[in-house]
């Protein structure tokens, strides 16, 4: 099987290409990535040597790159994308034009070149839920700029396999976590500010409500979908895993030994979701279920962060320090250093 990886040097593409090229012999791999802020070649430095494996830099919304590359692939998977709901208050467009037009120009390509499509989605999708589970077939109501573009791109996704019978498949995970993630996102950002001292900005009064999921366990999901999904369906992917961003900030806290006098309350972003939680029934049927447990894997990333700071730190003293500072210290009012 060859695969087309768009968005492979992001946190979960990176994932999934390690994990498959671990789980297939042979399996081979094409990364194509813009390498923006979120992209890190060092996410697969493990890789990089590995015959099977190519990287390419580039844009997912160049048709004139794409389609070349996307030549002789089994199928594209579709994790390229802007996904930080905070940047996408601040700046918008590039959030549409990447995921939406960006997978505008994959799908042409793969009807172009006979390839099967997978759309990597969020349950963001869905907007907030104060009670019980969204189904894969629930109306759909994004509440931010991000969430509205991942939307719909997974709109034309479908189009395409209603339109043109392509091979397409669309998969809504719930919230991420584990190696590599960028340290813009709750669990690592507040993990690798914990360690250093400093302070961590919780958003209102915490008690958003999130179904954490180790990403492993959405890569399997994702290749398990990939093997027995019905073409043209959508597949919530989800643990159960349901805790409020206060536990799980208590928890952090708690494994680096760490007091709670770092946490400080900001104000609420706008648009901001209560709760997320989706009914995994249908891709539960396919054989797949999570096989990690939250607060082993929340223990193991804690240790991954503290393990591997020359990664994170050359993150966080680059383009995203300037980013944390306007929209995390300056904008709130808070120190750098613990209070």
């Amino acid at each position: 099987m060859k695969y087309l990886v768009t968005g492979g040097a992001g946190f979960i593409g990176s994932n999934f290409i390690r994990h498959v090229l671990g789980k297939y012999k042979d399996a081979s791999v094409i990364n194509l990535d813009k390498l923006t802020y979120a992209g890190n070649k060092d996410n697969l430095k493990d890789v990089e040597n590995d015959s099977r494996y190519t990287f390419i830099e580039g844009d997912i919304c160049s048709s004139e790159l794409v389609e070349p590359v996307a030549k002789g692939c089994d199928v594209i998977v579709n994790f390229a994308a802007e996904s930080h709901v905070d940047r996408s208050i601040s700046g918008p467009g590039s959030f549409i034009m990447t995921d939406v037009f960006g997978t505008y120009v994959l799908l042409e390509a793969a009807r172009k070149n006979d390839c099967g499509f997978v759309q990597v989605s969020t349950d963001e999708v869905y907007g907030s839920i104060s009670e019980g589970s969204f189904f894969e077939t629930s109306v759909l109501s994004p509440s931010s700029p991000y969430s509205a573009s991942k939307a719909g791109g997974e709109l034309i996704a479908k189009s395409y396999s209603e339109t043109y019978g392509m091979p397409v498949l669309i998969t809504r995970s719930s919230n991420n976590f584990g190696p590599f993630q960028h340290p813009e996102k709750l669990i690592p950002l507040f993990i690798t500010n914990a360690i250093e001292n400093k302070a961590l900005p919780l958003y209102g009064d915490g008690l958003q409500v999130r179904d954490w999921i180790y990403v492993i366990d959405n890569c399997e999901a994702i290749l398990a979908v990939m093997e027995k999904g019905r073409t043209g369906e959508i597949y919530n992917i989800g643990a159960g895993n349901e805790f409020t961003n206060l536990e799980v900030t208590g928890m952090i806290l708690s494994e680096l030994k760490k007091p709670k006098s770092l946490i400080k309350l900001v104000k609420d972003r706008p648009g901001h979701d209560k709760r997320y939680s989706v009914d995994t029934s249908k891709v539960r049927e396919l054989g797949w279920k999570p096989s990690h447990d939250f607060r082993r894997a929340l223990k193991e990333t804690v240790a991954w962060y503290r393990n591997n700071r020359a990664w994170w730190e050359k993150i966080k003293s680059g383009e995203f320090l300037e980013y944390y500072r306007s929209h995390y210290y300056e904008k709130h009012g808070l120190k750098e250093a613990s209070q």
